[in-house]
C-alpha cells in the first residue's frame, strides 16, 4: 500500500521516524518520505548517512513545528499517509513546563488533523504512549488529549474521508532517556538508585513499533486505539542483567511517576476488543455499529471482559536472559 505513496513523518529525526523511515525505503518503492521536524542539524546529519544518499530522490527535509498549522498545511499537500511521531515526552520536565507540553501535544495535535482534512490525506496515524490511559502527569494527559483529538476528527471536520487512528505502545528499552543508558553510566561499586523495587513497565523493540504501525496502517478504518500485545520488565531484572549482585538504593518515585503503567483501563474494557496479536479499543457508539462488527469478525476479534485491564504488573515478564540479549541488539 505503501509503492508510489507520499508519506510524512512528524518528528522524523527521532528514534521512531528514522526506524519508520529505514523499513519504507527499504521494503517498498515510495515516491517520497517526507521527514518534518524542527531540527535542522539532526536533519543535516541524516542526509550524511548512506542510507539517505541511497535514496535521497525520494527523501524530503521539512524543517517544521506542529505548532504551526500553517507550514503543516504546506507540508502535507499531495501526502497519502502520515505518522505522527513529534511530542514533547519527559515526564519530569513536564510538570515544570505545561504549556509548553499542551502547546506541542494537543495543539500540535489539532493542527495535524486540520492540515490532514484540508490536504485530504487518505490516512493518518497518530503514535500514544501507555502514560496517556489514567494519567498522574502533564505529558500523559496532554497525549491522552491528543488520542482524544485524532479519534473524534473522524467525525469532527466534516466527515471528510481522511481516517485517523492511534498507537499506543510501552517503553522501547535502551532508548535515549531510558534507565540502560543511566545505569551503564554509573560505576559498578556505587550504589544503584531505584525509584521503587515494585516498578514495572511495558516493552517493546523499535522494530517491533514500527512493524506494528505498518500493520495497523494497512487494516485501519479509523478510530481506533490500537494497543499491541507485548510483555513487561520489572525495573530490579533491568539492572541484574546490566550488573551482577548490585548495590542499590530505593529513592523513590519521582514526580509524575507511577508504579506500574496501563494501556488499557477496566473503564475502557467496555469498549475494547482483543485479537491475536493486539487490543483494540474502539468508541463505544462506534462499537455498536455495523461497520465495527464487520471489521471485528473479519479479523477474529472477541469482547475482552467487564473490568480487564492491560497493566505492566499483571503482564508476562520478560526474563533478565531475554532482557540482555535486547540491551546486546542496541
Amino acid at each position: 500500500m505503501f509503492n508510489n505513496k507520499t508519506i510524512l513523518i512528524t518528528g522524523g529525526t527521532g528514534s521512531f521516524g528514522k526506524k519508520f523511515t529505514e523499513i519504507l525505503l527499504k521494503r517498498y518503492k515510495v515516491k517520497k518520505v517526507i521527514i518534518y521536524s524542527r531540527d535542522e542539524f539532526k536533519q543535516f546529519n541524516l542526509k550524511n548517512l548512506e542510507l539517505y544518499k541511497k535514496y535521497s530522490k525520494n527523501i524530503r527535509f521539512f524543517v517544521g513545528d506542529v505548532r504551526d498549522k500553517e507550514r503543516l498545511v504546506t507540508a502535507t499537500k499531495n501526502v497519502d499517509y502520515i505518522v505522527h511521531a513529534a511530542a514533547l515526552k519527559q515526564v519530569e520536565t513536564s510538570e515544570y513546563n505545561p504549556e509548553e507540553f499542551i502547546k506541542t501535544n494537543i495543539i500540535g495535535a489539532m493542527n495535524i488533523a486540520q492540515a490532514s482534512i484540508e490536504n485530504k490525506v487518505k490516512k493518518v496515524i497518530a503514535l500514544s504512549t501507555d502514560k496517556a490511559v489514567s494519567p498522574v502527569n502533564l505529558y500523559g494527559a496532554t497525549k491522552l488529549c491528543s488520542d482524544k483529538l485524532f479519534v473524534a476528527s473522524n467525525d469532527y471536520y466534516g466527515g471528510e474521508k481522511t481516517q485517523f487512528s492511534v498507537v499506543r505502545y510501552g517503553n522501547v528499552l535502551a532508548s535515549r532517556g531510558s534507565v540502560v543508558p543511566f545505569f551503564k553510566s554509573i560505576n559498578k561499586n556505587k550504589e544503584f538508585p531505584i525509584t521503587d523495587r515494585k516498578m514495572t513497565r511495558f516493552n517493546i523493540t523499535l522494530d517491533d513499533a514500527a512493524q506494528f504501525v505498518f500493520n495497523c496502517f494497512k487494516v485501519m478504518q479509523g478510530r481506533e486505539i490500537f494497543v499491541p500485545k507485548i510483555k513487561s520488565y520489572k525495573i530490579l531484572d533491568v539492572l541484574n542483567a546490566i550488573v551482577n549482585k548490585p548495590k542499590i538504593k530505593e529513592i523513590g518515585i519521582r514526580s509524575g511517576e507511577k508504579i506500574s503503567e496501563e494501556m488499557i483501563s477496566s473503564s475502557d474494557s467496555v469498549c475494547t476488543s482483543e485479537f491475536k496479536d493486539s487490543y483494540i479499543i474502539f468508541p463505544l457508539n462506534y462499537l455498536k455499529s455495523n461497520v465495527c462488527k464487520k471489521f471485528i469478525n473479519k479479523y477474529n476479534g472477541k469482547n475482552v471482559k467487564p473490568g480487564f485491564s492491560y497493566n505492566s504488573s499483571n503482564n508476562k515478564f520478560l526474563t533478565i536472559k531475554e532482557i540482555k540479549e535486547l540491551i546486546n541488539k542496541v
